[in-house]
């Protein structure tokens, strides 16, 4: 760990809670720290009230917080106008939204294709699948080289080939961490006339963003992958382009004026917050953002330190095999396995030692069955809390999960 962050861990009150845990499963959920925590308690605190909906003080405060937070959130990823963000519960949903409100606009039955990676999440792939049972559009998947890259080849010619309407693709797979070429694949897709949305889930947090640079329409991220409260989320999209889509759902806020045959939607970005929002989530989500902004000029070296420590040690286990790119094409996310023994088996034993990795498809299980051809592997994520104590402490929890089980 760089001397700039050899105390982080203090800013994590989980911690301090227990103080023997080595947390490697960032890619799953961030641990938050202390002023996010705080944050959500001083809106519960301080500003508890609906908002939008009440010309009193308190809303009016609740209000401010919710659409400063908004600001925040913009001005974080370099979005022109905080109209074109919208709060989502996660990522999930805000591609849903894309599918579901925006898809229809742009392809029509059997006269459009959609291409998204052999790298997704299932989250941008089952919304496709279930839009495709509604429109009967083509739905077609891009190869990865065998270095576990995006083929760009493969991609162009894809391209060439299919009426694409809409690349959907993540920006950094949650297994491989490897990094797409994102801006080139958006230069790419205007070359065909067609959208590009991005998965961020992984992204945002580690790398900057700046959705104006980056030449796509539709960016999508989660709040709790990036140190943020569970059950916020962000959808960030071309001003223009959220005016032409529909509303996704129906409800209280999200209209001007109704009558009992029909309804007008309220101006963008609030036609696609219906109900409620989770203003406490919102208000917290710019905490992090806050947070943030200050040491992600230096979360990559650190990562970079950790890689090259984890790749440097682990091959002291035997019969080990890593998927995933080259360390100058990815994050600090790599997914393994272990000959003959199975990825639940061994993280048990990993728990048992205080060591929290993934084992699954990690929610990728086209990826596992087709390129990985495992059905399950184990995952370790770093972040700007873990040391290169923790990767000694995994590499011994693993030597003696080896032990046990073979």
């Amino acid at each position: 760990m760089t001397d700039k962050f050899k105390n982080i861990k203090k800013d994590f009150p989980i911690f301090a809670r227990y103080p023997k845990l080595v947390y490697l499963d960032t890619t799953a959920t961030a641990q938050k720290p202390k002023c996010v925590i705080d944050a959500l308690d001083e809106f519960y605190t301080t500003c508890n009230a609906n908002v939008h909906r009440g010309i009193y003080k308190l809303s009016e405060i609740a209000t401010e917080a919710y659409e400063k937070s908004r600001k925040v959130v913009a001005g974080f990823i370099g979005a022109k106008s905080k109209k074109e963000i919208i709060f989502t519960r996660n990522t999930t949903e805000s591609i849903n939204i894309v599918a579901r409100s925006f898809l229809p606009k742009i392809i029509r039955s059997n006269q459009g294709t959609v291409l998204i990676s052999s790298m997704e999440h299932h989250s941008n792939i089952i919304p496709w699948q279930i839009m495709k049972k509604q429109l009967n559009f083509n739905l077609q998947v891009i190869k990865l080289t065998p270095e576990y890259e995006l083929d760009m080849d493969d991609l162009e010619a894809k391209l060439k080939k299919y009426n694409v309407k809409l690349i959907a693709i993540t920006h950094i797979s949650n297994v491989l961490g490897t990094i797409n070429p994102v801006e080139k694949i958006a230069s790419l897709a205007k070359k065909h006339n067609c959208y590009v949305l991005v998965d961020g889930a992984q992204a945002v947090g580690h790398i900057k963003i700046d959705v104006s640079k980056l030449g796509v329409d539709f960016y999508t991220f989660s709040g709790h992958k990036m140190m943020g409260p569970l059950g916020i989320g962000v959808l960030w999209a071309k001003e223009k382009l959220l005016e032409k889509m529909d509303p996704f759902l129906g409800g209280g806020e999200m209209i001007n004026t109704v009558s009992w045959q029909s309804f007008t939607p309220a101006d963008i970005p609030y036609k696609f917050e219906a109900g409620t929002p989770n203003a406490a989530g919102a208000y917290a989500l710019g905490k992090a953002c806050q947070y943030l902004e200050k040491i992600l000029p230096y979360i990559k070296e650190h990562e970079e330190n950790i890689m090259k420590y984890f790749i440097e040690n682990i091959f002291k286990i035997k019969d080990l095999t890593v998927y995933g790119p080259p360390l100058n094409k990815k994050i600090g996310i790599f997914s393994f396995s272990i000959d003959n023994l199975h990825a639940h088996d061994i993280s048990y034993i990993l728990d048992e030692q205080n060591i929290a990795v993934r084992a699954g498809h990690h929610c990728a299980m086209p990826l596992h069955k087709k390129i990985i051809k495992k059905p399950s592997t184990v995952r370790a994520s770093f972040y700007i809390y873990n040391t290169l104590e923790d990767i000694d402490k995994l590499i011994k929890g693993l030597q003696k999960a080896v032990k046990i089980l073979k």
